[in-house]
């Protein structure tokens, strides 16, 4: 469907550097989700806490590669706020890990800020928040 003045292009966020961070996310939707299911259908009861964390991360990383590759600017702002959420996360649960691990039987996916995804889940969020903003401040994400 082509775009008319009603209504306008949405303008793509998957260009250049977002087809890397849409795969990185798509690859963490799989890492995390898989962990979580896994894991909450065998042994919940083990680390309730942990799994279920890892199981949010998955979701949110799932809103935002799809957010990332929907485009358009209100899908932008879903993204920054959501890349926000997640670097909020991850500080706090590496951080109380890293305080209180007794309080993890088992790690989740931002345990020790992402240690166990080679500090993906830490990186990944920066480099996304940079991205939308630096992009379209710019104008280079279409």
């Amino acid at each position: 469907m082509a775009a008319t003045e009603e209504e306008p292009a949405r303008t793509r966020l998957i260009g250049g550097p977002g087809i890397l961070l849409v795969w990185l996310y798509g690859v963490m939707v799989v890492g995390a989700v898989s962990r979580s299911a896994y894991q909450i259908a065998t042994d919940f009861d083990r680390a309730p806490v942990a799994y279920t964390l890892s199981a949010v991360a998955g979701v949110v990383y799932g809103f935002i590669t799809y957010t990332l590759v929907r485009g358009g600017e209100t899908a932008r702002r879903a993204a920054q706020v959501c890349c926000a959420a997640e670097l909020v996360g991850v500080l706090a649960v590496g951080t109380w890990t890293l305080a209180e691990p007794s309080a993890f039987p088992d790690a989740t996916v931002w345990s020790d800020f992402g240690m166990g995804y080679v500090f993906i889940p830490v990186l990944l969020p920066l480099s996304a928040l940079y991205w939308l903003r630096k992009g379209f401040r710019r104008g280079d994400a279409a």
